[in-house]
């Protein structure tokens, strides 16, 4: 079986995360690497292969005129942990990239926010699409938005 993880992502999670103040700087490097995730600061919770967990804190800056977190930081999150859950299962030869997605929204976001991916994505490096959901949830455990979208995975193109 191939090896997982065609981001490196998963990886440097696996390094990191358990370390003092590891989750801190996979934080600051994810920003990084992805700069518009990095503008609604997320922390990841759990990864593994085809597994993300993400969330958000509720700040000023990502809130709305109606004082709930915007729609699009809320897209941004969904965004985020599918693409975790996708591109930590693909081999290393193989590459992801979301073509379309949807979002329905179900009540307003306030407070801390987690994304939850639990993708079922075949490691291989053949190309077809595959949809993968997220559901979005408040503290009090409340599905506050629905996020599904659709990843274009397959054989990773030459530099």
């Amino acid at each position: 079986m191939a090896e997982t993880d065609s981001s490196g992502i998963l990886a440097n999670w696996n390094r990191l995360q358990g370390l003092p103040g590891g989750r801190t700087l996979f934080r600051y490097f994810l920003g990084r690497q992805v700069p518009y995730t990095g503008t609604i600061s997320p922390e990841v919770i759990e990864l593994t292969p085809g597994k993300a967990r993400v969330a958000m804190r509720d700040r000023p800056r990502l809130r709305n005129h109606l004082r709930s977190l915007h729609a699009v930081a809320l897209t941004n999150l969904g965004e985020l942990a599918t693409g975790l859950a996708v591109t930590s299962s693909l081999p290393r030869d193989a590459r992801g990239i979301p073509t379309g997605f949807s979002i329905e929204f179900l009540k307003k976001a306030r407070g801390r926010i987690e994304a939850r991916c639990d993708a079922d994505i075949e490691s291989s490096t053949e190309e077809r699409d595959v949809n993968v959901e997220a559901d979005l949830v408040d503290e009090a455990g409340d599905t506050v938005a629905r996020f599904t979208a659709r990843w274009r995975v397959g054989p990773r193109l030459p530099a």
